[in-house]
C-alpha cells in the first residue's frame, strides 16, 4: 500500500511549537491550563504540546487523557483526572485528526457537563470532512480528501509523519 507523506518529522514539529504559540496567547492570563488529548495518538499530541508550551510560558500545564469509544463514542467517557481538577479552569480539547468531528464533539459534549473558564480544541490534521458542527481552534494543517483516502498520524520514538493513503 501506497503512502504518500503529508507532514514530515520536522514540519509536526514546527506545527507543535506554532500551535504552543497559539495556546500561550489564548491562555496568557491563565496560571493553570488542562491539555485533554483523547486516548493514544490524541494524547501524544497533547504531551507533544505540553513539552513545547512548558518551554516557552509559565503556564503550569495540566495533562489529561480522554478515554473515547471511537467506534461507539455516545458510550459514556472517562477521563485520567477528576472533574474537580479541570472545573473552572481553562481547557484545549486534543485530537492527531478531525476527521467527520464525531469524537471531537462527544468530547466536547463531555467537558460541557463542568463549567470551564475558556474552552478550545486544537488538532494536527483538519481534513474538513465534518458531519458535526465542530471546529479545530488550533490545527497544524487543514487537508481536503476524499472520504476514501486515510489520514493517520504516526508517533514513534525518534520521529513523527502524517501520510494518507
Amino acid at each position: 500500500m501506497e503512502h504518500n507523506i503529508i507532514l514530515t518529522h520536522q514540519e509536526i514539529e514546527h506545527k507543535i511549537k506554532r500551535i504552543a504559540y497559539q495556546i500561550y496567547e489564548n491562555f496568557v492570563d491563565e496560571e493553570s491550563i488542562v491539555l485533554a488529548g483523547i486516548t493514544k495518538n490524541g494524547f501524544v499530541f497533547a504531551e507533544k504540546i505540553a513539552q513545547s508550551l512548558s518551554s516557552i510560558s509559565p503556564i503550569q500545564i495540566i495533562l489529561c487523557e480522554v478515554f473515547v469509544n471511537k467506534l461507539h463514542p455516545s458510550e459514556p467517557i472517562s477521563t485520567s483526572i477528576a472533574k474537580e481538577d479541570y472545573e473552572n479552569k481553562g481547557l484545549v480539547l486534543v485530537d492527531d485528526v478531525l476527521n467527520s468531528g464525531t469524537t471531537l464533539i462527544y468530547g466536547v459534549k463531555h467537558f460541557l457537563e463542568v463549567p470551564l473558564k475558556k474552552f478550545k480544541t486544537a488538532v494536527l490534521v483538519d481534513r474538513n470532512h465534518k458531519k458535526y458542527p465542530v471546529k479545530a481552534d488550533f490545527k497544524g494543517i487543514s487537508l481536503s480528501t476524499s472520504l476514501q483516502e486515510h489520514v493517520q498520524v504516526v508517533f514513534e520514538e525518534n520521529t513523527s509523519y502524517t501520510y494518507l493513503n
